[in-house]
């Protein structure tokens, strides 16, 4: 073996340990109060990654950074923004950062989106959406903004149980937010700018490319 492929091993054995301490961190966060994204939104979210190779990643919604590291992990050129609202969250999400090695490449804004996403600049090639269901409406402008042109928008969490499309009766305490999702989502499918398609994969991931 010689000693360019000697350290391209040397790489990849220590990508699988990562990956490795990664999962068991989600394995945890399961049965946590802030589950992580599901087996198979992550699955699909790092399909795109790999496809797309994006250069700018936005996360709204970043919790402890666990869906954060695996973009940067999955895309070692990307640079990623995260917002997360709270304190404690974020502090993890930093800690998170800094023991896998990426918080050279990621910045954490700790406050509510809603007031962080207009002081942003540039441009993301996605943007991941995970943040309060109702107020998805709120960022979507000011995601939109941000989102370059043939860059993706994947919004999670957009059918609910079920609740959204109907298959599933909506417990009355839950009626409210039902309407604001299908609101947003009719705002997705009526927009010129973007093309949407609804998966159900998860609760639920909107994929909205801009034209």
């Amino acid at each position: 073996m010689n000693e360019k492929t000697a350290h391209a091993a040397v790489l990849l054995y220590c990508m699988n340990e990562l990956f490795k301490e990664l999962s068991a961190l989600r394995e945890r966060a399961k049965g946590g109060r802030d589950p992580t994204v599901p087996d198979d939104t992550l699955s699909y979210l790092l399909k795109i990654v790999r496809e797309r190779k994006p250069k700018h990643i936005l996360e709204i919604g970043a919790a402890e950074g666990l869906t954060s590291i695996y973009m940067l992990l999955e895309a070692p050129e990307a640079t990623l923004t995260a917002i997360e609202l709270d304190a404690e969250r974020a502090k993890s999400a930093r800690e998170n950062f800094r023991h896998f090695g990426v918080e050279g490449r990621a910045t954490l804004h700790e406050g509510d989106a809603g007031d962080i996403l207009p002081l942003l600049e540039g441009k993301y090639d996605l943007i991941f959406l995970d943040g309060p269901k109702v107020q998805y409406r709120r960022y979507l402008p000011d995601c939109k903004r941000l989102l370059k042109k043939g860059g993706v928008l994947l919004s999670d969490d957009v059918l609910l149980f079920g609740w959204v499309d109907g298959s599933v009766p909506v417990p009355k305490k839950r009626k409210m937010l039902v309407e604001h999702i299908r609101e947003y989502l009719r705002f997705l499918q009526d927009d010129p700018e973007l093309e949407t398609t609804v998966l159900k994969i998860g609760e639920g991931l909107a994929v909205s490319e801009k034209r």
